[in-house]
């Protein structure tokens, strides 16, 4: 993967994006990229596949591309693409050697958690969850037998801040005592490449439900492990990736590269306006609570600082009255879309432990929002309109 005749690494990343994939076709001059739908391709006359590719599950063009420009996104050696971000993590988490314990955030993505309780236990993952932003909790909850831990920050939905450079100490230090190695993954979907640089601050793997942000239009489902090639767990998640065929479409691939050319300046705007929203939200009423973590009140406000650029897309609140005055506002909203997602274009807002299973931790009254990239005013003055209906209403 190139960009133009320019060194990729010279490039600054609003340039990068827009020029990844963009090589023109050979055969036809065109400039955007084609979409290579088919399964099989032709062999040699000696049997041989000297064009590289074989059948669609293993690679595909299309594929290859998106994988290229993930990772010189990145900044990483490596990138295995899935047809959900779940499946992404399930890579990882199966690519563990049997009997295997890893530590997980006790907040964390629910549907991850559930297919970790559901069926990764049950296959024999030992699992504990613990607090990563108290370092001591993390120490308490290591044992002889921990192989990964994996890091969501900021955290779904509370938004606590992870020191991810600490996590990976602390694995380091544990690994070397044991005489074996200590993985750490983060989970970057909610912080892509322009937010944060977990492998700067030593992550083995990354993870992205590309569906969110990376693709950034609510329009695809995808996605991706970002490692080293030559790293024995990055191979066995590339192997399972081949093996079982869990893989994007190749219109998926190219509708996330798409997404990937204005990533730069999505990531402006979702930032700018959640800021605008947390501030609006930390001094109304009707709101007893502000996660997120550009509010210098925030618990993890000095560590996002140091390893964000900036803070992020994703917000969450407690309404005062509980939930049902949360539902009440809700109900009201004009712009900002029910719905669940994150990372799109467009505002979307929950009541997030409906959407959660019976065994759900999160607040009955605690909201989760995604801010789009619409104007900031536009998007509090909907906001306004429905707490002011709400308490009429009441």
């Amino acid at each position: 993967m190139s960009a133009g005749g320019v060194p990729p690494r010279r490039l600054r990343p609003e340039t990068l994006a827009v020029h990844l994939g963009l090589e023109s076709d050979a055969a036809t001059g065109a400039l955007s990229p084609p979409i290579h739908l088919s399964t099989t391709f032709e062999r040699d006359a000696d049997g041989g596949y000297g064009r590289g590719w074989v059948y669609s599950r293993s690679a595909n063009p299309t594929r290859d591309a998106l994988e290229g420009a993930l990772a010189l996104l990145h900044g990483a050696d490596a990138c295995a693409s899935f047809s959900s971000g779940s499946a992404a993590a399930s890579a990882v988490f199966r690519s563990l050697p049997l009997g295997s314990h890893v530590i997980v955030p006790d907040d964390m993505y629910h549907g991850l958690r559930e297919l970790l309780r559901g069926a990764l236990e049950p296959a024999g993952l030992a699992l504990s969850a613990a607090d990563l932003s108290s370092e001591a909790a993390l120490r308490a909850a290591l044992r002889p037998e921990t192989r990964l831990i994996w890091v969501e920050t900021p955290s779904n939905p509370l938004l606590r801040i992870t020191d991810v450079a600490a996590v990976v100490q602390v694995a380091r230090e544990h690994g070397e005592h044991l005489g074996q190695r200590v993985a750490v993954a983060v989970d970057a979907t909610w912080t892509p490449p322009g937010w944060s640089d977990p492998f700067a601050l030593g992550a083995d793997l990354v993870v992205h439900a590309s569906t969110k942000y990376l693709a950034g239009h609510s329009d695809v489902l995808a996605g991706a492990v970002l490692g080293t090639e030559a790293d024995d767990l990055f191979e066995r998640v590339r192997f399972l990736q081949r093996h079982e065929g869990a893989v994007p479409s190749p219109f998926e691939c190219w509708l996330t590269m798409r997404g990937l050319r204005t990533l730069p300046y999505r990531l402006r705007a979702h930032a700018h306006n959640a800021a605008v929203v947390a501030a609006f939200l930390v001094g109304h009423d009707a709101v007893g609570a502000v996660h997120y973590p550009g509010l210098p009140e925030h618990p993890g406000h000095e560590i996002a600082s140091r390893q964000m650029a900036e803070a992020g897309g994703m917000l969450s609140f407690r309404v005062r009255g509980g939930e049902a005055a949360a539902f009440a506002m809700l109900a009201r909203l004009r712009l900002v879309r029910r719905a669940t997602s994150l990372g799109g274009v467009e505002s979307l807002i929950e009541h997030r432990a409906s959407v959660e299973s019976g065994a759900s931790t999160t607040p009955r009254d605690l909201v989760r929002m995604s801010v789009g990239i619409e104007h900031p005013l536009d998007i509090v003055e909907d906001l306004a309109q429905a707490f002011a209906g709400a308490e009429e209403a009441s």
